[in-house]
């Protein structure tokens, strides 16, 4: 007996019900702690902070270390957590974020000095000046270093396009989430003092979706990438409403809801936002 056209694409459609949930986290900064505490409440990992989400899928969004106590603590966490959690069919990953590179850099180049145009600097003093902690230095391994240098820096997830900045600079290494993924990557294996700056200082780009024209300025990166709406961390949410930290409890929606941020501000003492998307976005 044949299968009519619709009856196929009914059966082969793809259902709410038949994807695993999907959470982010933005900037945790070093707050091991809090972190752990935020993914219990969410049911995401036991009381032992081991994986008890099964098939869902956790991304974060990067800036995992620096101005916290614990950076390397909290890296170590997220790759534990994508080993138990692809055990059971479920998925955790971060994406790089403008800190990783910083970290990575200094450990890297040290205080080697890059010429700029507005003066030389070095990876080594920026770092310090943006919260390095000496003690996530010397703690870093070849095996974590290789590991976070690896990371992507976009994701496609049900229509939704996470990164860790809210800005174009992305489409400065490519016009595909690969491309681009490929491209820093590729920047980030080489040894060119440089050029790992240029990396750092694009992804640290940031507000390029706020006020008059942002909405376009978003569509035109989601039209070029994919998604239907960004999501990132890397600006925080109460720097961007002009609020106490502790008055944020939700994620921001702007930019005529194409964009979301997720950075509630935890270093400053804003919340941990663990924030379920919708399905499809």
């Amino acid at each position: 007996m044949s299968i009519s056209t619709s009856a196929r694409a009914d059966s082969d459609a793809t259902t709410e019900q038949d994807v695993p949930p999907l959470y982010v986290v933005g900037d945790v900064h070093g707050q091991a702690g809090p972190l752990v505490a935020a993914l219990t409440e969410a049911a995401l990992v036991d009381d032992d902070g081991h994986w008890a989400a099964g098939r869902t899928r956790l991304w974060f969004l990067g800036d995992l270390t620096d101005r916290g106590p614990d950076g390397v603590g909290v890296v170590e966490l997220v790759r534990r957590l994508g080993v138990e959690a692809r055990e059971v069919g479920g998925m955790v990953d971060t994406l790089l974020g403008n800190h990783e590179i910083l970290l990575l850099g200094s450990r890297k180049f040290g205080d080697e000095l890059i010429d700029m145009p507005a003066g030389a600097r070095s990876f080594l003093t920026t770092w310090q000046l943006n919260g390095g902690r000496d003690s996530d230095l010397a703690a870093l391994t070849d095996e974590q270093a290789d590991w976070l240098r690896s990371r992507p820096a976009l994701a496609l997830a049900d229509n939704h396009l996470l990164a860790h900045s809210d800005t174009l600079a992305y489409l400065e290494y490519g016009d595909t989430v690969g491309s681009v993924n490929r491209a820093l990557r590729a920047e980030l294996d080489g040894d060119d003092a440089t050029r790992w700056w240029d990396c750092f200082r694009q992804l640290t780009r940031r507000h390029d979706f706020r006020g008059e024209g942002g909405e376009e300025r978003v569509g035109r990166l989601l039209d070029i990438l994919g998604g239907s709406r960004l999501v990132h961390g890397h600006s925080p949410i109460p720097e961007q409403l002009a609020v106490d930290p502790a008055e944020v409890t939700e994620p921001l929606s702007y930019a005529g809801g194409r964009a979301l941020s997720v950075d509630g501000g935890l270093f400053a003492g804003g919340p941990c936002l663990v924030t379920r998307l919708p399905y499809p976005g």
